[in-house]
């Protein structure tokens, strides 16, 4: 009997893990401006380091478990694997902190980052291989977080460099969050107030479609840091002329010209995921409504927008995730959020500043992909139905 290989991605991943073991561990400075010294699995555990390097061999031999049963070793492999990194991580830098100076820092190292990716990587491979179906594989996803979320909150991690410096700019960090919050519900809701009624309008004319994509792909094009600067002197300019609008908070920096130039990235993917959305709309259910007597409003309502809603959806979820990135640039003319400890961490050369402020906006991304794609998953189950 052939013995063949039933997961090709995970001997790619087993490599790369391979290759992640012989990369630093952790890193440990003196201080928070000083890169430090790399620490290797060999440094730090000695006896138990050619174990930890022999675990790409478990996980190619993983590989050849055929059907659920081996998607399921993968996934418990791999979370085990994935809370063992951090669980050790926490460890090792409380005990660190112990024996070094009071403003030492240990940071993950790049080889601890790669290991934790192939985990997560592993994790959701087995999940897609284990079911289709959005809530499920929803779950699955989320409980991989459950245990890292109580070793956060239980303080093991306080030992971290990151942490730390939290610890150290705890409000700076709950304004940038609320700011960028903000921003980014701003974005959505004047994006939604004028994409809607643009992506209806141009179902409805198809001819006023080129002129209207036209515009919108032109302001797409131009970069964000030049959009930001265009915007600047004309609303400067504005709030010179009319002080009213200068007291409602107008100005050529800060939050007004962020939340026009992101509404205007936003409207081609919004207007384009309308326009899609209404056009898939079967036309024998509409000429059905119609023949029941329905009215246009009707037909828009209890047709139209059901049917057309999880398109919707999709291009709404690309706003959202592309928002959460852009309102981090929008730091550059003063509108804050979390670009601003980003931009802060880079002048000063602080890399746990830069990691504040990155890692929540990549949390953020991903919890707002993960809530559209439940979203639009239960609205497609609905719908075959």
């Amino acid at each position: 009997m052939s013995i063949r290989c039933h997961n090709r991605v995970l001997v790619l991943l087993a490599a790369l893990f391979a290759a992640a073991a012989l990369l630093p561990f952790l890193n440990h400075a003196p201080n928070r401006l000083v890169s430090g010294a790399p620490l290797g699995l060999a440094e730090l555990f000695p006896t138990v380091a050619p174990a930890l390097r022999a675990l790409p061999l478990l996980l190619c031999l993983l590989a050849f478990v055929p059907g659920k049963p081996g998607a399921w070793l993968v996934l418990l492999s791999a979370q085990a694997l994935f809370i063992a990194l951090l669980y050790t991580t926490g460890a090792e830098a409380a005990q660190l902190a112990q024996t070094g100076s009071r403003l030492a820092r240990t940071s993950p190292g790049s080889g601890l980052w790669l290991m934790m990716a192939v985990a997560l990587l592993a994790a959701s491979d087995a999940i897609g291989r284990l079911t289709r179906k959005p809530l499920w594989r929803w779950l699955l996803q989320a409980q991989i977080w459950i245990a890292p979320l109580w070793l956060l909150m239980s303080g093991h991690f306080d030992a971290l460099s990151l942490l730390k410096e939290y610890a150290n700019r705890q409000t700076v960090f709950d304004d940038a969050a609320a700011r960028h919050l903000m921003l980014l519900f701003g974005t959505l809701s004047a994006a939604l107030a004028m994409g809607l009624p643009l992506g209806i309008l141009c179902h409805r004319r198809p001819r006023w479609q080129p002129g209207l994509f036209a515009a919108l792909n032109i302001i797409q094009t131009v970069p964000s840091v030049a959009l930001f600067g265009l915007l600047m002197a004309p609303l400067a300019g504005l709030a010179r002329e009319f002080p009213a609008l200068g007291a409602m908070g107008v100005s050529g920096t800060g939050v007004a010209p962020a939340l026009i130039a992101l509404t205007l990235y936003a409207l081609l993917p919004l207007v384009r995921g309308v326009v899609a959305g209404l056009g898939e709309v079967p036309a024998p259910v509409l000429e059905s409504a119609k023949g029941m007597g329905m009215t246009a409003a009707q037909r828009f309502w209890h047709v139209e927008t059901p049917l057309a809603m999880p398109v919707w959806l999709k291009s709404l979820r690309v706003v959202a995730v592309q928002t959460v990135g852009m309102t981090v640039v929008a730091a550059l003319i003063g509108a804050g959020g979390f670009g601003a400890l980003v931009f802060q961490g880079l002048l000063s050369s602080a890399l746990d500043l830069v990691l504040l402020g990155v890692i929540p906006v990549v949390a953020l991304a991903v919890v707002l992909d993960a809530l559209f794609t439940l979203v639009i998953g239960a609205l497609e189950a609905k719908r075959d139905d």
